[in-house]
């Protein structure tokens, strides 16, 4: 049956169907062109608010994964007609409070969803990386002794690079031939920190290399700052290999150090909505860097300022200067770079605020500063496309969210909100009635998905 039928039998919108279809909550549903088809006997899935549900989640939880991991399965199968040797997943990130603070070594808080990148493999002994993804049209190749030095501006840059830096600690004899599938569309949870994970992953198994967490976020923050040129900090590593299900990380990335803490008893039910706007980016090609570099340029001003010492500006950071002496000489900054770290040390307070929250169950508190984060980073970071801002209003407006923001860096990707799960459909229903009545030429490229807390990457 389709959409329409499924509608009238359940008794919900068609947008409903749609969206259950794509998050993958109707066993068997497949989409062929635009339409999605449902087997006949189609039962409509419990709602997301009762412990039924709950509970039914958690039984289908490994088949769902398994479904998700199939298509990169079946298109290496279907491309190299063998059998993968080994396959790796990644999750995706959310980062509700802690935005653009750990490329100046601020605190951060996250959780890993439960979808992500997927990548099957095979070895080729001839040291040849031959790379396909499910969301791009062209292969990539190279070798894993003479990775081009310099990045060629396409979806592969990020492995490219991650072999470089692997290749300078560890001798590379086996390549590999693989496909990677994403499972959300590009654009905001870190998605090619995921892809980059993963690879590693199966090009260290292959070769015989074991890393640990603390070299994997190492060697995959230095493919995006070196190879690729995006000034971002371990944040995104960090979530998808640390995080745990139904845990907050809680990290200080000036040391890496970090806490999970653990979902109080009292804490109310929440699912994770995912926003994408229709919009994607590429951070190198958006103003992420300059704004990075605004921040560094308020400490080392700051720095100057207070008589601090100060050596490199590339090694100078807002967490070296106390946030006394920046309200001290604030008003002497240029007024970018005072809005910079205006967000900077407020969003630094507010990931404490909001660690404690979640410690003790609080979780409208948490979202309320997660809106919080969000409105600096329009105001104060100065990021955020159109789209991107009518999103977050609608958000703010929307009965059921506790709280979210801009995810990623800001200027396209998506919002991600923390939701109650009693609102779940009518949220659903809002949030896309008003942004498209805001941007009708994106109707077909915005989208909505539910998600949940997850598990890092298993090494």
């Amino acid at each position: 049956m389709d959409v329409h039928q499924a509608a009238e039998r359940w008794q919900v919108p068609e947008r409903k169907v749609t969206a259950l279809c794509r998050d993958g909550r109707v066993p068997g549903a497949k989409k062929e062109g635009k339409l999605w088809l449902l087997p006949e006997n189609s039962a409509r899935p419990l709602d997301g608010r009762t412990k039924e549900y709950a509970a039914a989640r958690e039984r289908r939880e490994v088949s769902f994964a398994a479904d998700a991991a199939g298509k990169a399965l079946d298109a290496f199968r279907a491309t190299y007609h063998k059998e993968p040797e080994t396959a790796a997943f990644t999750p995706y990130r959310v980062c509700p409070i802690g935005a653009h603070s750990d490329h100046n070594l601020g605190k951060v808080t996250g959780f890993a969803i439960d979808k992500g990148i997927h990548i099957a493999c095979g070895p080729k002994q001839n040291g040849v990386v031959e790379i396909r993804s499910l969301q791009f049209p062209k292969r990539a190749q190279w070798h894993v002794a003479s990775t081009p030095p310099e990045k060629q501006n396409d979806w592969a840059d990020h492995l490219r690079g991650a072999t470089i830096a692997l290749a300078q600690r560890f001798p590379l004899h086996v390549g590999l031939c693989a496909v990677l599938d994403g499972e959300l569309p590009i654009g905001g949870l870190s998605s090619s920190a995921a892809v980059i994970i993963s690879f590693l992953s199966v090009l260290c198994k292959l070769n015989g290399i074991h890393l640990t967490p603390e070299e994997l976020i190492r060697i995959s923050l230095e493919a995006e700052n070196r190879y690729v040129g995006v000034a971002c900090g371990t944040l995104d590593q960090s979530c998808e290999i640390y995080c745990k299900k139904d845990h907050l990380l809680y990290l200080d990335t000036r040391d890496g150090s970090f806490e999970r803490i653990p979902r109080h008893p009292d804490c109310k039910p929440f699912e994770i909505a995912v926003f994408f706007s229709g919009m994607e980016r590429s951070l190198a090609g958006s103003k992420f860097n300059m704004r990075v570099d605004e921040a560094r340029s308020a400490a080392y001003a700051l720095k100057a300022l207070a008589g601090m010492d100060y050596g490199k500006f590339s090694e100078t950071n807002l967490r070296d200067v106390p946030e006394e002496v920046f309200r001290k000489y604030k008003d002497r900054l240029p007024e970018n770079w005072a809005k910079r770290a205006e967000h900077w040390y407020t969003e630094f307070r507010r990931v404490e605020a909001g660690a404690e929250a979640w410690r003790r169950g609080d979780i409208e508190e948490y979202g309320r500063l997660s809106f919080l984060s969000g409105r600096s980073s329009i105001e104060n970071w100065e990021t955020g496309s159109p789209e991107l801002i009518r999103l977050y209003e609608i958000m703010t407006q929307t009965e059921g969210i506790y709280g979210g923001r801009f995810s990623g860096a800001g200027f396209k990707g998506c919002c991600v909100a923390l939701i109650d799960p009693a609102y779940e459909e009518q949220i659903l229903e809002t949030v896309e009635r008003e942004y498209l009545k805001t941007f009708p030429g994106l109707r077909g490229r915005y989208s909505a998905h539910i998600c949940h807390t997850g598990d890092g990457v298993k090494l």
